[in-house]
């Protein structure tokens, strides 16, 4: 298994003058460890930007500085190599990209002003753009891979669930924390075992990227719950899976605080989709090239 990626991933220094902030070295970094942790290949990509325009350059967008026949000759010599490699590895994992770029970018892109429209749009940057069947994702989003699994834990059926959920996440290249596995069970809680628990939990919740939560059940677990609301606290996102069909009012699925503080899910394919992971065999949205 493998991904491409912008080589400013790898070698920051390939940027614009001026861009990079402490924030997405971090980004940056994250990435390639959560490759490195699950064995997957980082592939560079060529960057269109700097053999056109060097690498002591500053930012620009497409339009000022790219557009011209020389610049779209390149281009498609680049997307040869790119398509050489894909036929020789087969199809990658994703691309990584970095928002904004006009060339790297995955959900936005600066293209420049024209008419009334803005500087900066949505849709991928150019070089991106040729490979439309190519799941692509920011590199910033895909540095977030570190979930709690906040579910109760309470009987066999829960605790079967809950590493499915687990093992779902895992196989998708995330890192899971399950309370369940830290010996959180009847046999063990005294008062002592309490006081670990609650900081071991707190301290994960504090640790982690996302918190997806399990709320099934005719009212969500007061623990789970609790969860929720800490790490809405923190400002973590919250991704709530629910796939039981009753509804808690007339327009709610389950309790308005845990519903407005998270994103809910009714089945697993959209869990993995709130977590940005493309349904396995689905066509990608068509983009063409500008």
């Amino acid at each position: 298994m493998y991904v491409l990626c912008s080589p400013c991933i790898l070698n920051p220094s390939l940027r614009a003058k001026g861009i990079t902030h402490p924030s997405d070295i971090a980004f940056f970094a994250r990435s390639i460890g959560r490759c490195k942790k699950f064995g997957i290949d980082v592939v560079p990509l060529p960057c269109p930007e700097t053999q056109y325009l060097g690498p002591d350059r500053k930012p620009g967008t497409y339009l000022e500085r790219l557009n011209t026949p020389e610049f779209a000759t390149l281009l498609e010599g680049l997307c040869r190599q790119v398509n050489t490699i894909i036929k020789e590895r087969g199809p990658p994992l994703c691309i990584l990209g970095v928002n904004s770029s006009p060339t790297c970018g995955v959900t936005s892109t600066y293209y420049g002003a024209e008419g009334d429209k803005p500087a900066k749009r949505a849709g991928r940057g150019v070089f991106y753009a040729k490979f439309p069947d190519i799941p692509a994702q920011d590199v910033a989003e895909f540095s977030k891979y570190r979930i709690y699994l906040a579910a109760p834990l309470f009987s066999e059926g829960e605790r079967s669930y809950n590493a499915a959920i687990a093992e779902l996440l895992r196989s998708h290249y995330f890192e899971v924390v399950l309370p369940q596995d830290t010996g959180d069970n009847h046999a063990v809680r005294d008062r002592q075992e309490h006081v670990r628990i609650y900081n071991h939990n707190r301290r994960a919740i504090r640790d982690a990227d996302i918190v997806v939560a399990i709320i099934e059940g005719a009212d969500a677990d007061s623990g789970t719950a609790w969860e929720m609301g800490y790490a809405a606290a923190l400002k973590k996102p919250v991704i709530a899976i629910r796939t039981d069909f009753r509804m808690a009012g007339n327009h709610e699925r389950v309790n308005l605080m845990l519903e407005q503080s998270s994103r809910m899910a009714t089945d697993k394919n959209e869990l993995l989709a709130a977590l940005g992971v493309p349904p396995v065999g689905a066509p990608q949205p068509e983009q063409k090239s500008p």
